[in-house]
């Protein structure tokens, strides 16, 4: 469930269940671009839905997650029609990192590529990029760019951005947020077209040209 509100709110379509028995039926319901099986699954376990899913389609990426680390479960999980293996304890950020890597791989495209002025906004990646500049965004300046990005050329109340990044507006947070809108405007020099203006008594707003 943490994977999958993780990947909701990167911009993916999540289609899930606890239950190996349903995902033949929603593979074939769905017709997803990627697939994230567990292999310790009540019901039919995830092995055994990989090599059902591989009867009905031979190309679409499949990422095997467990808790088994013998070479013989890595080396089942590719017999399985697994294109990636990872193992838990996993980092989410690595997660979408191979994600990324297999969606390009397999000629599909992830959602949420973002254009302003001349940069490029990966928010799965986490990356600001111009042309062969790039920068990786932490967590937080991921968020609060998202934001800002979805919203160009509107105004933001400042409250806004902290009751959905922070969950409230204490003092504390607040000065968070103005460090983290310095390092934005540091980071988006890299378009001098594209502007983070602070509105007085309201909050700010992306603008680009």
């Amino acid at each position: 469930m943490l994977v999958r509100d993780h990947l909701v709110r990167n911009g993916f379509d999540v289609v899930w269940t606890a239950n190996g028995n349903e995902a033949e039926r929603l593979f074939a319901d769905v017709k997803p671009d990627l697939c994230i099986l567990d292999i310790m699954l009540p019901g039919i376990n995830g092995y055994e839905i990989g090599r059902l899913i591989r009867q009905q389609d031979k190309s679409v990426p499949i990422i095997f997650l467990t808790a088994k680390s013998e070479s013989r479960d890595v080396v089942e999980g590719f017999k399985s029609g697994g294109n990636d293996y990872l193992r838990k304890p996993f980092s989410l950020d690595e997660l979408m990192a191979r994600i990324q890597n297999l969606l390009s791989l397999s000629g599909r495209t992830a959602p949420g590529i973002y254009h302003v002025g001349k940069l490029a906004f990966d928010p799965v990646r986490m990356s600001l990029q111009n042309g062969l500049d790039s920068i990786t965004l932490s967590h937080r300046e991921n968020e609060l760019l998202k934001m800002l990005i979805s919203h160009l050329g509107v105004q933001i109340e400042r409250k806004e951005i902290l009751l959905q990044l922070w969950g409230d507006d204490h003092f504390f947070n607040s000065r968070n947020l103005d460090v983290y809108v310095t390092r934005l405007r540091k980071y988006l020099r890299m378009d001098p077209d594209v502007q983070l203006l602070t509105l007085k008594g309201v909050g700010y707003q992306l603008v680009e040209g």
